[in-house]
């Protein structure tokens, strides 16, 4: 892969992750329900979904805003995150504390990024 694609693949994951991210700061209900969460019948998810969501929106910003030289580091730190979001969804839906669709969503969407941030770590 090219720097020039590489860039392009990196920056497209960045621009993913503000989007998920503001979303789920702007509409923590919204995003919950599409992630088959249940935020009404648990009303402290608004508040969690929110800190995903700034988290995620530093984490694409910082990728975006960086030099060629620094984005790497970025990736990385998403990576890191979005291992941590796969144990965390694989534990919730082991111990039933979230739904199978809904562990499932969230851990194969995590695992997506994780994935695709190695292989770009690794070009």
């Amino acid at each position: 892969m090219s720097k020039t694609d590489k860039e392009k693949a990196v920056n497209a994951i960045a621009a993913g992750r503000v989007g998920i991210g503001a979303a789920a700061w702007l509409a923590p209900n919204l995003s919950g329900r599409l992630f088959g969460l249940d935020p009404e019948g648990n009303p402290q998810a608004s508040y969690l979904g929110r800190l995903f969501g700034a988290r995620d929106v530093a984490l694409g910003a910082g990728v975006l805003r960086s030099p060629r030289k620094r984005k790497d580091a970025w990736v990385a730190a998403g990576m890191a995150c979005d291992v941590a979001d796969v144990a965390a969804g694989a534990l919730a839906g082991a111990r039933g504390t979230l739904p199978p669709a809904a562990a499932a969503m969230v851990t194969g969407t995590a695992a997506f990024f994780a994935v695709a941030s190695y292989w770009l770590l690794q070009s």
